[in-house]
């Protein structure tokens, strides 16, 4: 696991399995998954977080519920 600083308030961490999984503040909000593509969280949080994710987000993404996401991360 790499974790990586990329600014304020947000980060990314890079799994074993290489998965990259994006935080802002200290909620992982999206995700990079090797054979799914980008997923970003469904749920709304503030103009900031979501500023932050398409900041990071490459490509389209499918929505997904926050707990898939929470999972990623949950070890």
């Amino acid at each position: 696991m790499q974790v990586q600083s990329l600014g304020a308030n947000k980060t990314q961490v890079d799994l074993a399995d290489g998965t990259s999984v994006f935080f802002s503040y200290k909620t992982p909000v999206a995700a990079l998954v090797p054979g799914k593509g980008w997923i970003r969280t469904s749920t709304r949080y503030s103009v900031t977080t979501t500023k932050h994710i398409n900041q990071w987000i490459q490509a389209p993404a499918t929505e997904v519920d926050q707990w898939d996401i929470d999972q990623l991360v949950a070890f």
